[in-house]
């Protein structure tokens, strides 16, 4: 008989409703359903970003509702477009000015490997640079492959160690 620990577990009898759960379960299930993106639309496919946004896609119901254009309150950096070696220092840039724990979204063909642009002034993909959690395809991807793509990177966070990760210092002096 093999016993698995479930993340979550309820039990009706016990006065007031109690949940038990593990505490990274909590902090995950938390930080997977508040994600705050920064857009960062480089070429067309930010059309379709913006059309995630949009009431026909409706993107806040998964949590990333609040789009940040600030890097120090954004945890989810959506890569959408063709990224050039003149524009790959300023994304590296705000990508290191985005706190801990942060993710990256690569949305489209160019962002993922360059796409159609072979050249010398194209970087063939944004995993060159910072690391990738979800790869969105598609010239441009549609609205549907990008809620696609986040719900994957939410069950990413969601298999995440947070606490022995966030606090490892902590844990080393105990």
């Amino acid at each position: 008989m093999s016993t698995t620990l479930s993340p979550v577990a309820y039990d009706g009898k016990i006065e007031g409703n109690v949940i038990f759960t593990q505490l990274d379960a909590a902090i995950n299930w938390m930080r997977s359903h508040s994600l705050w993106p920064m857009p960062m639309g480089l070429a067309c496919c930010a059309i379709e970003l913006m059309a995630a946004s949009s009431s026909r896609f409706d993107i806040s119901r998964f949590g990333a509702e609040v789009m940040r254009f600030s890097p120090r309150q954004a945890d989810v950096m959506i890569v959408a477009g063709t990224v050039t070696y003149k524009m790959a220092l300023a994304v590296k840039r705000i990508w290191d000015q985005m706190p801990e724990p942060k993710w990256c979204i690569a949305m489209g063909a160019c962002a993922s490997s360059g796409g159609m642009y072979r050249s010398y002034a194209v970087l063939q993909g944004i995993d060159h640079l910072i690391p990738v959690d979800v790869y969105v395809s598609g010239c441009p991807p549609r609205p549907e492959a990008l809620l696609d793509g986040l719900m994957k990177l939410q069950a990413k966070i969601m298999k995440e160690h947070s606490v022995t990760e966030q606090k490892k210092e902590l844990l080393e002096n105990l």
